[in-house]
């Protein structure tokens, strides 16, 4: 089974690390370079970790910020991703203790078909 992949998203620190501490300050700098973002877009890129994201904007980020990839996007595993695989358990396996195990219930007093 392949590995799940994630990722965490570190605009807002390389901005801080920057100086640009506000988000609108991105959009001057976005728009030099031909993208035009309004605000709340932007707030959204910096503050929220983006599901998509146009390889122009990642290009402008790159280049604004004068950083890499890896400062930007940091890969990491996903959270629950298990190496070992898991194997059912029978019903009732699980409220054992040790050894012990409860006794099946019998119903008595009806008539089957």
């Amino acid at each position: 089974m392949a590995a799940k992949l994630d990722y965490h998203w570190h605009l807002r620190k390389v901005m801080a690390d920057r100086g640009l501490f506000s988000t609108t300050d991105l959009i001057p700098l976005l728009d030099k370079r031909g993208i035009s973002l309004s605000s709340s877009q932007v707030y959204r890129l910096v503050v929220e970790r983006p599901e998509r994201l146009s390889l122009k904007i990642l290009m402008a980020l790159l280049d604004i910020l004068n950083c890499t990839m890896d400062e930007l996007i940091e890969p990491t595993a996903a959270a629950g991703a298990e190496t070992a695989t898991r194997t059912k358990k029978a019903v009732g396996a699980e409220a054992g203790v040790g050894d012990l195990r409860p006794k099946r219930a019998r119903i008595s007093g009806i008539e089957r078909p």
